[in-house]
């Protein structure tokens, strides 16, 4: 059975909302904020819904299409 994360079950701080969007702003991986927050990805996925944050890439062209 894989251990809790450090913050398992508490409620979020304004510190860590605010990491979380600066962490999504550079486009880190849900997993990697996760570990970074001590969250599991899903807490990861349901604040970033709750705060109106796109956890989408936004530095990736569609299709991968790359200027030549």
């Amino acid at each position: 059975m894989p251990k809790k994360p450090e913050h398992h079950g508490k409620p979020w701080t304004d510190k860590q909302v605010q990491q979380l969007e600066k962490l999504v702003d550079q486009n880190t991986p849900t997993r990697v904020i996760g570990l970074k927050l001590g969250r599991t990805e899903d807490s990861i996925r349901s604040k970033a819904s709750e705060e109106d944050i796109s956890l989408k890439p936004t530095n990736q062209s569609p299709y991968n299409r790359r200027k030549k």
